[in-house]
């Protein structure tokens, strides 16, 4: 157990000139360069080409090859990623052998993906076959090609500047047969000594488990923690361009927020929850079940330990972080439903059915409400659903907004009570407010618009007159 899995996001991946000056080198040289295995994620941008925009949904050439009404607007959309890729490589490689073999690279994986999809949909074209049949893995496929750039890109900067890097590929291209999850980092892996080398590896792994389609874009964080257990790697660290801090900055101020320092996989969880993942539930497991540490820093700011985060509870109370989520109610109101069963399990079928996220739920005796990240129109067709089996019932959506102050242990701290003040003292309304007898967090719905002010307030109260009364951690 002496060397580390380290996996860097996109963002960041993006700024891969910097991390070389920084994380992958800086200082070090000879055997301090090695001990460490890096999982890379595509450059900023390129899987939303891929697939679709992760934020507003624009089609990339996966939802424009499932929707080819026969003009083959995805052949334009693949000569469109083959150009962003060979742009964000150019800005990085300055050897002019560096780029010919990435641009080759590009090209090859292109023109594979390419004739592939070709005679895919010109299969499909006959009635014996289904093109809806094969979207899942068409949609692992598109995921790989980022990853597999980006990795490759890496190695041929590391190399030259003196490094033995090894490009580790786990996307299957032209792979003779499918392999579990496990089966194919172990392969892959084989032979590979991270004290001697520095393995860079593609954030996707095709397995038979499908990766992409249970974990969609959190794919990367499960192919880390996963070889982090795989391998007994003494600790697993995420790379992101910022500190996991207790709000963000830009609502608070650089001065007023606090690096957490330690947290545990509880916070981990009800972060993920919020939308605010520092790591995916899924990768959260694995790690903990194996016992492996994860550790969240600055990718530049190498020489700060950023938070660690493990089994372990606090030494005292308090709160950590403060962050918010725009969601939608869905309420559910009918008189008769006091003293009946069954309504609950009724609607969450239907949730499940529309695969609807829930973030929390109240309820008394004739009202059910469910706080959904979700979309009003996907809600239109739960609140149809809804009224069919349930015709008396008054079913109402509206759009607000939680937030939630999260700490490993909130015990003694009033948080509720102070948190309702520091609200209504900022001159806002708290539409509802709950918290759990375990005292992890507290939730505040209110309207959208009163978000980050609400943040704002509890920040103040919570944490800023707790630092200025205590030194701050190191």
């Amino acid at each position: 157990m002496t060397h580390t899995v380290e996996k860097i996001g996109g963002t960041s991946m993006s700024r891969l000139k910097d991390l070389r000056d920084t994380l992958f080198i800086g200082g070090r040289t000879g055997p301090d360069l090695y001990g460490r295995i890096f999982v890379v994620s595509a450059f900023g941008g390129i899987t939303n080409l891929l697939l679709e925009h992760k934020k507003s949904g624009e089609p990339g050439v996966y939802a424009l090859f499932a929707n080819d009404d026969t003009n083959q607007g995805w052949h334009d959309q693949l000569d469109r990623v083959a150009a962003a890729m060979k742009a964000a490589h150019a800005a990085i490689l300055g050897h002019p052998g560096d780029r010919q073999q990435a641009d080759a690279f590009v090209d090859e994986r292109i023109h594979g993906t390419r004739g592939c999809l070709f005679d895919l949909q010109r299969l499909c074209s006959y009635g014996h076959f289904r093109l809806a049949e094969h979207m899942g893995q068409t949609r692992e496929l598109l995921s790989g090609l980022g990853e597999a750039h980006s990795a490759f890109v890496t190695v041929l900067m590391l190399q030259r500047a003196g490094v033995d890097a090894r490009f580790v590929d786990l996307s299957g291209w032209r792979d003779d047969g499918d392999a579990s999850l496990d089966a194919r980092i172990l392969s892959a892996l084989n032979g590979v000594d991270p004290s001697r080398e520095m393995p860079i590896v593609t954030g996707y792994a095709q397995c038979v488990e499908g990766l992409v389609g249970e974990f969609d874009r959190g794919y990367s964080e499960v192919t880390f923690s996963r070889m982090a257990a795989l391998t007994g790697a003494r600790e697993a660290i995420i790379h992101k361009e910022f500190h996991l801090s207790s709000c963000d900055p830009g609502l608070v101020g650089e001065g007023a927020v606090r690096k957490l320092g330690r947290t545990n996989y509880d916070v981990a969880d009800q972060l993920s929850n919020m939308g605010m993942e520092a790591i995916h539930p899924k990768a959260a497991k694995t790690l903990r079940q194996a016992d492996v540490p994860l550790r969240v820093t600055n990718a530049f700011e190498p020489d700060d330990p950023g938070t660690l985060i493990d089994d372990q509870p606090a030494t005292e109370p308090a709160v950590e972080i403060i962050t918010g989520l725009e969601i939608v109610t869905l309420e559910v109101f009918e008189q008769d439903m006091v003293g009946v069963k069954g309504y609950d399990a009724a609607i969450l079928d239907i949730l499940k059915r529309h695969n609807v996220r829930i973030v929390s739920k109240v309820s008394n005796a004739n009202t059910i409400t469910h706080y959904l990240d979700s979309s009003l129109k996907t809600l239109r067709r739960v609140e149809r659903d809804i009224k069919a089996i349930y015709p008396a019932a008054t079913v109402t959506t509206r759009r607000l907004a939680m937030v939630s102050v999260i700490g490993r242990d909130l015990n003694g701290l009033s948080v509720l009570t102070r948190g309702l003040q520091a609200i209504a003292g900022a001159g806002l309304e708290v539409i509802g407010a709950s918290q759990g007898p375990r005292n992890v967090d507290v939730q505040f719905v209110l309207d959208r618009a009163m978000m980050d002010a609400a943040i704002a307030a509890l920040h103040a109260e919570l944490i800023e007159d707790r630092m200025q009364a205590m030194p701050q951690a190191a």
